[in-house]
């Protein structure tokens, strides 16, 4: 029997875990859609260019060009997408030369990439352009020459990082946009770890309080993400004049990860600690209203902060819940149940802080023991 429940409970690991990766999957694609199609879509007028207006059989490097240029990322600024696409077009150039001059080789090889490694130094101090340039330099001279004349693929990857300029400058987009998603799909995670520990106390179900920690176990990815692409995209600001408006709201996102990570951790600790408490029926109906009320405010965070928006309501209903946590009041003459309370109190704290109350008002906001 212990056989086949340790086997149920890696069973339902192994679901939940899918589920949360496919949650927060899901998350990456709702804020990178539009990135890679509009990348696609310059990667194939480009090669249209390439191909019917100059007259090349197979223009490579255009298609390229433009998508090494803009890809998914984030961070479409013209400096960047100007490295990018002048690091190809410096390749391929420094390539083209060295083949039709000296031919390909070992030798030729090395001394194409160095060759175009310098020029970028010497171009710009940005990395992108020398990467780029010696990358598209060791694939010009690895591959043949298709059509095009002597500097065909140059001519290609001129188009492909010109049209990529365009794209960059017709479509502005909001560095905001990808943390704000991720925020909310990471929070979302805390709230259904919530909802089901509420759903096992109310009910005395040991099952749906091991559910609620397996999900929780199996959140911590989504979590990570946020908290990475928060700090990317508070670095990117940094450098963009064009988004240090968003500069302020971006330093938020990532204390607000970092937060929301302590709150999960906290979490992890209070249905880890509920199991045996239900298991031995040590939880007052009282506590589970508790927890549930808890949930709900983490659903109301999980929507202002995935739309950028103050989350006065989560914060409001935050204070009116840590005000009822006094463990003697809430579950009196039941300490099982009164040390439960004890670890919510901690989780609460970090949930109002994250609602961007000060750590001294999530403190003062709980009645004193």
């Amino acid at each position: 029997m212990r056989g086949e429940a340790r086997a149920l409970t890696s069973q339902a690991l192994l679901r939940l875990h899918l589920g949360s990766r496919v949650r927060a999957g899901w998350a990456r694609v709702r804020a990178s859609w539009a990135l890679i199609l509009q990348a696609s879509l310059a990667a194939g007028i480009a090669y249209g260019i390439g191909q019917h207006v100059f007259g090349h059989e197979m223009p490579f490097f255009a298609p390229v060009a433009a998508w090494l240029a803009l890809g998914f990322s984030r961070d479409r600024s013209m400096r960047r997408v100007a490295e990018l696409a002048g690091g190809v077009a410096i390749g391929v150039a420094a390539g083209d030369l060295v083949v039709h001059v000296i031919g390909s080789g070992l030798w030729q090889m090395s001394l194409v990439l160095a060759g175009s490694a310098l020029v970028g130094r010497f171009l710009d101090r940005g990395a992108l352009l020398t990467t780029q340039a010696g990358v598209q330099a060791i694939v010009i001279v690895g591959l043949p020459q298709i059509g095009g004349g002597p500097f065909g693929r140059w001519i290609d990857a001129v188009i492909g990082g010109l049209v990529a300029l365009a794209f960059a400058l017709l479509t502005p987009t909001d560095p905001r946009r990808h943390p704000r998603t991720l925020a909310r799909a990471a929070v979302q995670e805390l709230a259904t770890v919530l909802h089901g520990l509420a759903r096992g106390l109310r009910s005395g179900s040991v099952e749906d309080v091991e559910a609620a920690l397996l999900t929780g176990r199996a959140s911590q990815p989504a979590l990570d993400e946020w908290r990475d692409s928060a700090r990317s995209a508070a670095e990117l600001v940094r450098l963009a004049p064009a988004h240090r408006r968003h500069r302020a709201e971006l330093d938020r996102s990532v204390d607000e990860a970092v937060l929301l990570d302590r709150a999960m951790r906290n979490a992890r600790v209070l249905v880890r600690r509920s199991v045996a408490a239900v298991d031995e029926g040590h939880v007052a109906p009282a506590l589970g209203d508790a927890v549930a009320s808890a949930a709900r405010a983490t659903d109301d965070l999980a929507a202002a902060l995935g739309a950028g928006h103050d989350p006065r309501a989560a914060r409001d209903a935050l204070h009116a819940l840590a005000a009822t946590l006094d463990p003697h009041v809430l579950v009196p003459d039941d300490w099982k149940s009164q040390s439960l309370v004890l670890l919510l109190r901690s989780l609460v704290v970090d949930l109002l802080e994250a609602a961007r109350a000060t750590p001294a008002e999530a403190r003062t906001a709980l009645p004193e023991l």
